[in-house]
């Protein structure tokens, strides 16, 4: 009897501890760290396509993310680019461009691996990673919130001849490796699209997206000449009518252009 009572004692114990460790592996809801009271901003991007099966959940893990960041605080700049080497495979994806495969495969370069898929989300120009991973994605984001990053600003200009105008200042380059350029770029993201795919992997499906890049361009470099102000100067894009204005914002970066390295980031909305 004494033997079977410690035998029942040991598996009721082992029970409790799987218990214990399977209430650790949970995920608990979203939510910044209380010591990242400051977050720096993060720049997080997805590249994806409609024609990729496995690309839905983590375009949701993207939206996912912009949603559910702490009131007053927007740390995290998103940027979903749809690549095109998908697109003869069934379905076309409307939002599609090679100029986003080929900044991909320029961080592939960087990363050293040589190797483009989809999704991959890439944090900061640091780290990148299948994009469904919500635990990778939270630990390396919360990771980039806590560095120092370069103050970067951003502010609408009055527009003119059908171009949209931003005032944009860079302050001290921080973080900044010697011998590499540091360039200022500047996107247009549209939130809010979705497309009903009629071929493809994803046929019959209803996919709905984060922030889509519409455009993106180098408007200058910065320079660690001056310790207070490394970029100032004047931005215009022209948006294509098509764009819905309420859903657009202006995103400005500066990035290392061989290591491929964001040193700072921010974004702001389009006027109405």
């Amino acid at each position: 009897m004494r033997q079977l009572l410690a035998v029942s004692t040991s598996v009721l114990l082992a029970v409790v501890a799987l218990g214990a460790i399977h209430r650790k592996v949970e995920n608990p809801p979203w939510a910044w760290p209380k010591s990242a009271d400051n977050p720096s901003p993060v720049v997080v991007e997805l590249f994806t396509s409609e024609g990729c099966l496995s690309c839905p959940p983590a375009d949701a893990l993207l939206l996912k993310l912009m949603e559910t960041q702490r009131p007053g605080k927007e740390p995290i700049v998103a940027m979903e680019e749809h690549v095109d080497y998908w697109d003869q495979l069934g379905w076309r994806d409307p939002f599609s461009s090679h100029e986003w495969t080929w900044r991909q495969e320029n961080y592939a370069a960087a990363f050293g691996n040589g190797n483009i898929y989809t999704p991959q989300m890439v944090v900061d120009g640091r780290a990148e990673f299948v994009g469904t991973r919500e635990w990778e994605a939270r630990r390396v984001i919360e990771e980039q919130a806590r560095k120092a990053k370069t103050n970067v600003s951003v502010t609408p200009a009055n527009s003119s001849d059908g171009k949209e105008r931003f005032n944009v200042h860079v302050g001290k380059l921080t973080d900044f490796r010697t011998g590499d350029t540091p360039e200022v770029w500047l996107a247009i993201t549209e939130t809010e699209l979705h497309s009903e795919v009629t071929r493809g992997e994803n046929a019959g499906e209803d996919l709905h997206h984060a922030a889509v890049v519409r455009t993106l361009r180098k408007i200058g470099v910065a320079t660690a000449k001056d310790p207070e102000t490394s970029f100032t100067g004047e931005a215009s894009v022209a948006l294509d009518r098509s764009w819905r204005r309420d859903n657009l914002r202006a995103v400005i970066f500066v990035q290392e252009k061989i290591s491929r390295q964001i040193l700072g980031a921010t974004e702001t909305k389009v006027m109405p």
